[in-house]
């Protein structure tokens, strides 16, 4: 019989006695809250869900001798719903810490029920700047894009354009008021006006009354603030109510590339959006895009990038601090520069907010596009200290002035 050599037998049984460790230890589980169902589906969703599996897997599929473990349940755009899911993963499931929770009126409320548990929860899907300012914790972390960074990236470049006078169509919800009063901000701060505003529910499929209302007050811009299905259904309905061809301009003010994907460039040519990530930016946004795309299908958007990017600097962390207890974990993440694909010295502040440039892209003609999903010309990069609202301004009780 052959004899195996030393050092090899001493490998295999180390990596043994690793296996066996991870089976005996309890799953280090991390939980998703995501929409898997409705109008935010495309944007966090199953997409979501791979991403942070692919973070897990890239990283070893265990830290600290534990095995890692993935799961994720459907809010149903229920805030009450999300509250109860955090509290089950929390109490009764073992998670440790959970990420993105898509929306903010169910991050919110997912927020309150970490808060009163001390538990790390990490924001990718979520808009609400609320987030960071009054509904602040010490253990949560908003990680890619906010309501000032959109208004702020989107607003004042098309100001500075001449697009100076904004009327807004605004989803009814925390989200929505709070995209439409950082945009607002923005706008009177560059020198622009805004004409007027109109609310409408969340989900809606007939979008032709508040339309024909942002029609007739004549503004250069319709500020759309809403997101997913609310935002495709706006841009195509307003298509065919002819508000670009009478001159009047669209701005969704979160918009992501499933949302252009399915609207079509031929509709929304010319629209100026801010993202926090465009999966053909560079080399390695390419490079994580493509192994994303073999698994799902399509690109990336910047919530499901942001998802892995997020989980694995939090498996980072643990693995330093050698322990899975939030106060050394968090500490650890916050003094840990974020370098990969995502983020290029991406740093979290005090108030939870990780910050890092922000894009304005401008979608491309048709004519332009050289295949599906070269969807954006990039137009400026700002620099997330310029983009996202500053400590000083900052509204959270952590914050010391």
């Amino acid at each position: 019989m052959k004899k195996i050599p030393a050092a090899l037998l001493a490998t295999v049984m180390g990596l043994a006695a690793s296996t066996a460790m991870a089976q005996s230890k309890p799953p280090l589980k991390l939980g998703g809250i995501l929409d898997m169902s409705g109008l935010y589906a495309d944007i966090t969703g199953a997409g979501s869900e791979t991403a942070a599996k692919m973070a897990v897997e890239d990283f070893g599929g265990e830290v600290l001798g534990r095995r890692i473990e993935i799961i994720a349940a459907d809010h149903l755009n229920k805030a009450d719903l999300s509250a109860n899911i955090a509290r089950d993963m929390l109490d009764n499931q073992g998670v440790e810490m959970i990420w993105d929770v898509a929306a903010s009126a169910t991050a919110l409320a997912a927020l309150e029920i970490a808060k009163a548990r001390n538990k790390i929860m990490m924001f990718n899907g979520p808009g609400s700047i609320r987030l960071t300012n009054e509904a602040c914790g010490p253990y949560s972390v908003h990680y890619v894009f906010d309501t000032f960074a959109q208004a702020n990236t989107t607003g004042y470049a098309a100001v500075k354009q001449g697009l100076d006078s904004w009327f807004f169509l605004t989803a009814d919800y925390a989200f929505g008021a709070d995209l439409e009063k950082d945009t607002t901000n923005v706008v009177l701060k560059s020198g622009g006006k805004v004409l007027g505003s109109v609310r409408h529910p969340l989900n809606t499929s007939d979008f032709s009354s508040y339309l024909l209302q942002a029609q007739s007050s004549k503004a250069k811009v319709i500020g759309l603030a809403n997101a997913g299905g609310d935002t495709i259904n706006a841009i195509k309905q307003a298509s065919e109510f002819g508000l670009t061809k009478g001159g009047q301009k669209l701005s969704p003010l979160l918009a992501f590339v499933t949302d252009v994907d399915s609207v079509g460039l031929e509709t929304a040519q010319g629209l100026l959006l801010a993202e926090a990530f465009y999966w053909d930016l560079n080399d390695e946004t390419r490079a994580f895009s493509k192994r994303f795309m073999d698994r799902v299908k399509r690109p990336p958007t910047s919530a499901q990038a942001g998802v892995y990017s997020s989980v694995t600097h939090y498996l980072k962390a643990v693995k330093a601090a050698g322990t899975t207890d939030p106060a050394a974990v968090i500490k650890i993440m916050k003094d840990t520069p974020i370098n990969d694909f995502f983020a290029k010295n991406g740093k979290i502040r005090e108030d939870g907010r990780m910050v890092h440039d922000m894009y304005l892209f401008e979608v491309k003609k048709p004519s332009e596009s050289k295949a599906r999903w070269d969807d954006y010309r990039l137009v400026a990069t700002v620099p997330g200290n310029e983009a996202f609202q500053s400590l000083e301004a900052s509204r959270c009780p952590l914050v010391k002035k």
